[in-house]
């Protein structure tokens, strides 16, 4: 069984890790030889938001709708096109890689694919202990000792650290990508898509060991996934994000009983229940997903939404307060 965090548990007074603001990635296409008009794909398109500590927000979406971009772009992996990254109030978005080299200690990645995150010929112990020693904090004996203590942490014991990755199954080697953020004493942590390539029981030790460790180290998670029944576990909020933007915010409980965007009502409806004799009624979203590279104008969403009217395909809804901390992008829920 997993546990649940409580929405409660998040004091809403303690200090910001982390704020997005208007945060756009645009990547330029190359076009023909006679072409003469830059194309774009716009994977992220003006995100806006803000993480406290020792919170975890769950950002959730369909495939190829922005969110793997968001996370590598928040820690720099990749250049915003505009925007704003402040972590712990710094504005980090400018830096350059050597000014930003002491915040990278305190913001971490876990990827989603166990394997390809890391050296096939790198030990275990070589793998989990080399942020250390690129940051010179400890070599030798003391290392090992650090990595040791490190990945017993993790479920894992001593014995792994002479192992391969190819020795390891999915579930150890995620385990060990968790060791490798864990290592350096982050403040912040992106777990991207990072139990989908696991077996279902495997999911639940890795999701509980993420949400101890949270209550451990005080840390913050930027938790990205298509899987709401992960999200619904592990999160104090959701943002859920089409088509590079984000169109509804709120915390879990309400995202879950009372969702406002026709797109979350969708997903919610699509999710699956485990209850065989369990009944609930579909909504069926119209069309394919439109390209990131000529999205519709107005609401990205007006081309599959059963509510869409003339005002939704020419202006693009904001994303408002539509009750204390719930925020939606949807002329449905503007005040008239």
């Amino acid at each position: 069984m997993v546990n649940e965090h409580k929405v409660s548990d998040v004091n809403k007074n303690i200090e910001m890790v982390l704020e997005i603001q208007d945060l756009k990635k645009h990547y330029l296409l190359r076009a023909g030889m006679l072409s003469k008009k830059k194309r774009y794909v716009y994977a992220a398109d003006g995100i806006t938001f803000s993480i406290n500590a020792c919170e975890t927000l769950g950002l959730v979406g369909e495939s190829g709708c922005g969110k793997s971009t968001v996370g590598k772009t928040i820690l720099r992996l990749i250049d915003p096109t505009d925007g704003i990254i402040k972590f712990r109030s710094v504005d980090i978005t400018n830096l350059s890689r050597f000014e930003l080299r002491k915040y990278r200690r305190e913001m971490q990645f876990v990827f989603q694919d166990p394997y390809f995150s890391v050296n096939p010929r790198m030990s275990i112990g070589s793998i989990v202990g080399e942020p250390l020693e690129n940051y010179k904090l400890a070599r030798g004996q003391k290392k090992d000792d650090i990595v040791e203590a490190t990945l017993n942490r993790v479920g894992l014991s001593s014995e792994h650290m002479e192992k391969y990755p190819h020795q390891m199954s999915g579930g150890q080697l995620q385990r060990v990508g968790i060791a490798r953020a864990l290592i350096l004493n982050p403040k912040f942590i992106i777990c991207d898509e990072v139990v989908s390539a696991l077996d279902v029981s495997v999911q639940a030790q890795v999701l509980n060991l993420l949400m101890d460790l949270q209550e451990e180290y005080r840390l913050s998670y930027l938790f990205i996934t298509h899987d709401l029944a992960v999200v619904e576990h592990i999160s104090h909020r959701i943002a859920v994000m089409y088509l590079g933007k984000i169109v509804e915010l709120t915390d879990r409980e309400t995202l879950f009983v009372t969702p406002q965007h026709p797109y979350t009502q969708a997903l919610l409806s699509a999710a699956p229940i485990p209850d065989p004799t369990a009944r609930k009624e579909r909504t069926l979203l119209l069309g394919d997903v439109p390209s990131p590279v000529n999205p519709p104008k107005g609401c990205r969403f007006n081309t599959r939404c059963q509510y869409s009217e003339q005002r939704c395909r020419v202006q693009e809804p904001k994303l408002r307060e539509t009750a204390p901390g719930h925020l939606v992008a949807c002329h449905l829920h503007e005040a008239s």
